[in-house]
C-alpha cells in the first residue's frame, strides 16, 4: 500500500476479568491499508482482543485508537465477519450486502454502485436473489465478507471466518479477501490459529504469548501475490512463526 500512514493505535492495552489478567500491555500500530494477521495459542485471548476492539468490552486500561481518536462503534465504520456464517437469512444476497449501507443512510446511487462492484468482484451475480438456505455454507460466507467490505469500513475484523471450510474452499476464500482488500483498500485484523493461512494472507503477522497475552514478536511477509504454500520462502517464514509459537 502506499499510504503508511497509521489507522489503528493500540497503546498498552491490558483486559482482567477479576483476579485473571488474559491481556497485558499490548502495543502495536496498523497502517492505514495493511493486512494483519495475529496468530497465538488457543485461549490466549485472541477473541477477547476482538471484543475490545469493537468496544463490546472495555479495557481495565490502555487505549484504542482510529484516525487518532478513541474507537467508537458509533463514529467510527468497524465490520466484524465471525467464524459462523452470519448472513441475515430473510435477505437475498444483495440485500445482505446492501444492508449496511441502507443503516448509513448511503444515497441509492451509491448503494447499487457499491454493491454492483462488490457482487462481481466475487462472482455472486448468478445468486443476487437467493436466499442463504439456498446456498452452501462457503456461499453464505462470501456474502458476509462482501457485506463486511462493502462499508468501505475504517477497520475490519475477521475472527477466523474460514475454520468450518475445507482446505480446498479455504484457498478459494482468502483468494476473495485478497482480491477485496486490494480493490476497497479496507484496513484488515484477521484472527486465526492457522499459521499457513496468516503467511498466505498477511503483509504482517503479530505472535501473541500464552495468557496472560503480550505480543511476543511480529513478522513481515514481504511475498509476492499469488502466494504459493510451496515456495521456498513461504515454508521458511511459517517455520519461523511456528518456532515463535513453540517458545511458549
Amino acid at each position: 500500500m502506499a499510504s503508511k500512514d497509521i489507522k489503528v493505535q493500540v497503546n498498552h492495552l491490558t483486559k482482567k476479568f477479576g483476579d485473571l489478567l488474559v491481556l497485558d500491555d499490548i502495543s502495536f500500530n496498523i497502517n492505514k491499508g495493511e493486512f494483519v494477521c495475529i496468530v497465538g495459542p488457543t485461549g490466549c485471548g485472541k477473541t477477547t482482543f476482538l471484543n475490545l476492539l469493537t468496544r463490546l468490552i472495555e479495557p481495565t486500561s490502555g487505549e484504542i485508537l482510529i484516525d487518532g481518536k478513541p474507537a467508537d462503534p458509533h463514529v467510527h465504520n468497524i465490520s466484524f465477519v465471525f467464524q459462523e456464517p452470519s448472513a441475515f437469512p430473510w435477505l437475498t444476497a444483495q440485500q445482505n450486502i446492501e444492508y449496511g449501507l441502507k443503516i448509513k443512510k448511503k444515497s441509492s446511487e451509491e448503494i447499487k454502485s457499491q454493491v454492483d462492484k462488490i457482487i462481481g468482484l466475487l462472482g455472486l451475480e448468478k445468486f443476487r436473489n437467493a436466499y442463504p438456505h439456498e446456498m452452501s455454507v462457503s456461499m453464505e460466507q462470501r456474502v458476509v465478507i462482501g457485506r463486511a467490505f462493502a462499508l468501505n469500513p475504517d477497520l475490519l475484523l475477521m475472527d477466523e471466518p474460514y475454520g468450518q471450510m475445507d482446505i480446498k474452499m479455504r484457498y478459494y476464500l482468502e483468494d476473495e479477501v485478497i482480491r477485496l482488500w486490494k480493490a476497497t483498500g479496507s484496513t484488515v485484523l484477521f484472527i486465526t490459529h492457522n499459521l499457513e493461512e496468516a503467511v498466505y494472507l498477511a503483509e504482517r503477522v503479530l505472535i501473541l504469548s500464552n495468557k496472560p497475552a503480550k505480543i511476543k514478536a511480529e513478522k513481515k511477509v514481504d511475498l509476492p501475490r499469488p502466494r504459493s504454500v510451496s515456495d521456498d520462502k513461504f515454508v521458511e517464514i511459517r517455520k519461523d512463526i511456528t518456532d515463535m509459537i513453540k517458545w511458549w
